[in-house]
């Protein structure tokens, strides 16, 4: 994923802000954003090839990291950020200062449900952008890579 040195930010100016003072602090600022722990995801663009960067909150469960695909506002639509995941699940992840490859997939069924609890307790906010959706907000996995 490194061969292409250009990495964009997130076209909304708040995020790439926070995006841009978590990388220059490795997370001391930005790490626990908004209540909820956060983590910098960069991932290929599915049109363009690029490569783009975001900040996202995130949750645990054991070893894998769990995000929330619903947008920073509630929109009918899917993130740009998720639709590249889906397209290539390879991607990179910077928590704190600590950066590693992961794999990213979309859980279905009774492993979403569960997951779709543990984030909405971290991030209660998610319950209200489910009830005013009309799309199934999808809630991913990510798996680190083979060290």
């Amino acid at each position: 994923m490194t061969s292409n040195p250009a990495v964009h930010d997130s076209p909304d100016p708040s995020v790439a802000e926070h995006v841009q003072r978590y990388l220059a602090t490795n997370g001391a600022s930005g790490y626990r954003e908004g209540g909820v722990t956060n983590l910098v995801l960069t991932h290929r663009g599915r049109k363009s090839g690029k490569l783009h960067r975001t900040g996202l909150f995130y949750g645990e469960d054991g070893d894998r990291y769990i995000l929330v695909a619903s947008g920073s506002s509630i929109t009918h639509t899917h993130p740009q950020w998720y639709l590249n995941l889906v397209a290539n699940p390879d991607v990179e992840v910077q928590i704190l200062a600590e950066r590693f490859t992961a794999r990213a997939r979309t859980a279905e069924g009774a492993e979403r449900e569960r997951l779709w609890k543990l984030m909405t307790a971290l991030a209660p906010v998610y319950r209200s952008y489910e009830a005013r959706s009309r799309r199934v907000i999808p809630v991913v996995v990510l798996e680190r890579g083979s060290q």
